[in-house]
């Protein structure tokens, strides 16, 4: 048994008589590894006797799911109305250029994965980046700088 399947095999036993339960056992899976390997959707299909086909179209109609492995952190530049007016655009060109990737790409050592999301519902600090599960707001290009360095720092403490 290979590192997936071994990694996915309480979850497969903890869902595999629920009826319904495909999306939450994909929640789960790609909350342990950070996106839907391909072999965990074969597995899926076998024991919860769904085609491969049908697992990939749940999982492309659902935009929380992804099947590239992302970064160790996931950065989210907010679009949303307000942060728009206050130069988002400035913030997710700063984070581009700081990281040298685009939307939807990783950096090359795997550390950040870059996303662009509609609204973060941080209205009053826009323009706002969150970094996983932390917000940082009232930004500006010098103040993105910044969180990206110390937030770095912090990390290799």
């Amino acid at each position: 048994m290979n590192k997936i399947e071994e990694g996915i095999k309480p979850i497969v036993k903890k869902y595999k008589e629920e009826v319904g339960a495909l999306i939450p056992a994909l929640q789960e899976i790609q909350e342990k590894y950070k996106y839907i390997p391909k072999e965990s959707i074969e597995i899926l299909s076998k024991e919860f006797h769904i085609p491969v086909p049908r697992i990939n179209g749940v999982i492309t109609f659902y935009a929380q799911f992804r099947t590239e492995p992302v970064g160790k952190h996931i950065i989210r530049v907010c679009h949303g109305t307000a942060c728009f007016v206050n130069n988002g655009d400035s913030i997710m060109d700063t984070v581009k250029e700081i990281l040298n990737i685009e939307v939807g790409e990783t950096t090359e050592d795997r550390y950040y994965t870059l996303e662009q999301v509609a609204c973060l519902g941080c209205c009053s600090l826009a323009p706002v980046i969150m970094i996983d599960d932390r917000v940082y707001g009232k930004l500006d290009s010098t103040k993105v700088k910044n969180v990206l360095k110390k937030f770095k720092e912090v990390e290799n403490d």
